[in-house]
C-alpha cells in the first residue's frame, strides 16, 4: 500500500485549482439549470487501462464545495485498473459536484497518467536491480503530488528540491574549475546526513570524481558500452545513476549495464493524462 499524502498538503492545490475554474461568479451553468437543493450520485470511471493516483484530489475538490458529500473509493491509489474500471462513488449536492468535477478529474487524470507511465518503466526493468527515479522536471506547484504519483507507479523519488541533497552538475563544475574540486568542496560543506552526487559526461571524469568520495555519480548521456565500463571501474565505490536518453525502448538495455538507478524526466514532464470520466449513476 502506498502511504497517502496528507490532506493538509493536497488541499491548497485543490483550492487554487477550484478558484481558477470558478472565477468571479462560480458555475453559472449549474446555477442556471440545477436546483440549489438537488443531489447527484455519480461514479468515477477509467476509460483506459492504467494505474490510479490522486483519488484524494477528487475527494477534496468535492468536499471543498460540499463538506457533507459522501465519497467512497472503490480502489486504492497504486491499483491497476482496466477500461471501465470504477474508481470511486460520490453522492453530493448536484451544483457542488458539477462545479468540482473538472478540477477533480484534471488532478486525478494527471496523477494517474504519471503513475501509469512510471509503472511501464518499472515493469520494463523488472529483475534487473535498477531503480526508476524521477527528476525535478515537474509542474510548478504540483511537485509533491507528481512525485507521489511516481511512487504510486512503483518508482522512487530523486531529491525533492535544491535543499535536500547536493547535486553537482556541469555548470557547477565549470564554476569550480574541475570535477574533483567541486566534489571536494561539497563533501567539506555537507553535514553527515547530506548526500553528495556529481554529474559527469565522460569516463575521463569518473576516477577524479570517485577520488573524493561522492555518494552518487550521475552518468549523463553515456553510451551503453560506457555505462557498463563505468560500472566495472567504479566497482561499487558509489551509487551509479544513468541519466539522459532513457525511454521505454531503451531503458531495459540501460538497466542491464549494471547501473543502480535510472532517472527519467519523462515520468513527470511527458506523461499523458489517464482518461477518467465522471458518470451520473
Amino acid at each position: 500500500m502506498i502511504e497517502p499524502l496528507p490532506d493538509l498538503l493536497i488541499a491548497p492545490v485543490v483550492r487554487a485549482a477550484l478558484a481558477e475554474d470558478l472565477g468571479r461568479a462560480g458555475d453559472v451553468t449549474s446555477q442556471a439549470c440545477v436546483p440549489a437543493d438537488a443531489r447527484l450520485r455519480a461514479v468515477f470511471v477509467s476509460r483506459k487501462a492504467g494505474v490510479v493516483s490522486g483519488l484524494a484530489c477528487a475527494r477534496l475538490a468535492i468536499a471543498e464545495l460540499d463538506p457533507s458529500a459522501d465519497f467512497k473509493s472503490a480502489v486504492e491509489d497504486g491499483t491497476r485498473v482496466g477500461p471501465g474500471g470504477k474508481l470511486a462513488w460520490v453522492d453530493a449536492n448536484a451544483r457542488a459536484l458539477l462545479a468540482a468535477e473538472r478540477t477533480g478529474l484534471n488532478l486525478l487524470g494527471r496523477l494517474s497518467g504519471i503513475a501509469t507511465l512510471t509503472r511501464a518503466y518499472v515493469d520494463a526493468v523488472e529483475g534487473s536491480g535498477a531503480a526508476i527515479v524521477d527528476t525535478r522536471k515537474t509542474t510548478p506547484g504540483l511537485r509533491a503530488l507528481e512525485k507521489y504519483a511516481v511512487r504510486c507507479g512503483g518508482g522512487v523519488n530523486h531529491r525533492f528540491g535544491l535543499d535536500d541533497a547536493i547535486l553537482i552538475k556541469d555548470n557547477h563544475i565549470a564554476a569550480c574549475g574541475s570535477v574533483g574540486e567541486a566534489v571536494r568542496r561539497a563533501k567539506a560543506a555537507a553535514g553527515h546526513l547530506m548526500k553528495v552526487e556529481v554529474e559527469i559526461d565522460g569516463l575521463g571524469q569518473l576516477e577524479e570524481a570517485l577520488k573524493y568520495g561522492p555518494d552518487v555519480v550521475m552518468l549523463d548521456n553515456f553510451s551503453l558500452a560506457d555505462l557498463a565500463e563505468a560500472v566495472r571501474r567504479a566497482a561499487g565505490r558509489a551509487v551509479l545513476e544513468a541519466s539522459g536518453g532513457a525511454n521505454l525502448e531503451t531503458v531495459r538495455a540501460i538497466a542491464e549495464t549494471g547501473v543502480d538507478v535510472i532517472s527519467v524526466g519523462a515520468l513527470t514532464h511527458s506523461a499523458s493524462v489517464l482518461d477518467i470520466g465522471l458518470d451520473a449513476a
